[in-house]
């Protein structure tokens, strides 16, 4: 029964590696320029399938549509020309609904707040606010960053192989903390263009990373305990410092609200924070139930779990060095 269930496991991240890209989110900008007049851009995830903004009837295209390709995406750029002010009205995302993906609206009017708001496909439209709350932004970076770490499946699987590997609450959490702070650094230095790294290589040492703390656990030895745990907190933070570019590159995929870069840097931050913490709650509340009720099962069951990891990250890094 044990083995069934984590052969299941190892099927479900295996599906989640192949998805991974798919739950790239979309960007979709609407910047006021002039009364009345807005210039519209659309970053679609190429895998998302169809998906195309959609504005009121009196709303009319005055350009032409301007089409690249950046980081996987199809970018759109065009104008439009409305009757009416959009506030107050419906934007939506048709199309949106039959697919997996989710997007980000950010809208710039002349005067005014800037606003955002998530797009789903249980809720693909929105209406502009007429006079919108300052937390708005903070809200939905907050929930953006919670989504990431929860299905930002690299990321995932890092911190629970931490937890795996580790013994103790407090030398989790410790551990957890040095790989926040760490993180934390480099999001806040490549979003702001202090430094930066090619995405590439980044992507593919961040699954090396998940790769190597797999090998740590299958080789865990009681009596002789590896680098990672004699000082985990130090791996942690090592591996975190890659896994904050990692963030930054999602942050850049969504876009960040000029005139609001602290708050949405912030509370996206915080969201991370929110996600990783489920993540070891959740990981930890499991490994007490099986220390409580089947100790007997407990080393099995981590050890086939690392195995899954193991050969999921390993896909991953195939994959991204095939790709860069």
């Amino acid at each position: 029964m044990l083995r069934a269930l984590m052969l299941l496991l190892l099927l479900t991240l295996l599906s989640g590696a192949a998805r991974a890209d798919d739950m790239r989110p979309g960007y979709l900008e609407v910047r006021e320029t002039l009364p009345l007049r807005y210039a519209i851009t659309w970053k679609a995830p190429t895998k998302v399938g169809k998906v195309v903004p959609s504005f009121p009837a009196d709303c009319k295209t005055t350009s032409e549509l301007h089409r690249s390709f950046e980081d996987a995406a199809l970018l759109t750029r065009w104008s439009i020309a409305c009757a009416r002010s959009l506030a107050g009205r419906k934007v939506r995302l048709s199309g949106l609904e039959s697919t997996v993906g989710e997007a980000l609206l950010r809208y710039q009017p002349l005067q005014g707040a800037i606003q955002a708001a998530r797009l789903t496909p249980v809720n693909p439209s929105t209406i502009i606010a007429t006079r919108p709350e300052r937390s708005h932004v903070a809200r939905t970076y907050f929930v953006t960053g919670v989504e990431h770490i929860l299905t930002g499946y690299d990321h995932l699987l890092f911190v629970l192989s931490l937890v795996l590997l580790l013994n103790g609450a407090w030398r989790i959490a410790a551990t957890v903390t040095a790989f926040t702070i760490a993180h934390s650094l480099t999001l806040v230095a490549t979003t702001l263009k202090l430094i930066s790294l090619p995405r590439a290589p980044v992507e593919a040492v961040i699954a090396l990373s998940i790769v190597f703390l797999a090998v740590e656990i299958v080789k865990r030895d009681p009596d002789s305990p590896r680098l990672s745990e004699r000082i985990p907190w130090v791996v942690a933070f090592l591996f975190g410092l890659l896994h904050g570019f990692g963030f930054a590159g999602a942050l850049a995929e969504i876009g960040l609200p000029e005139g609001e870069v602290p708050t949405a840097l912030l509370t996206f931050n915080l969201g991370v924070e929110a996600g990783q913490l489920i993540i070891v709650t959740a990981a930890l509340a499991v490994l007490f139930i099986l220390r409580r009720f089947s100790y007997s099962v407990l080393r099995p069951a981590q050890t086939l779990a690392a195995y899954a990891i193991g050969i999921t990250a390993s896909a991953w890094l195939i994959e991204r060095i095939i790709r860069a």
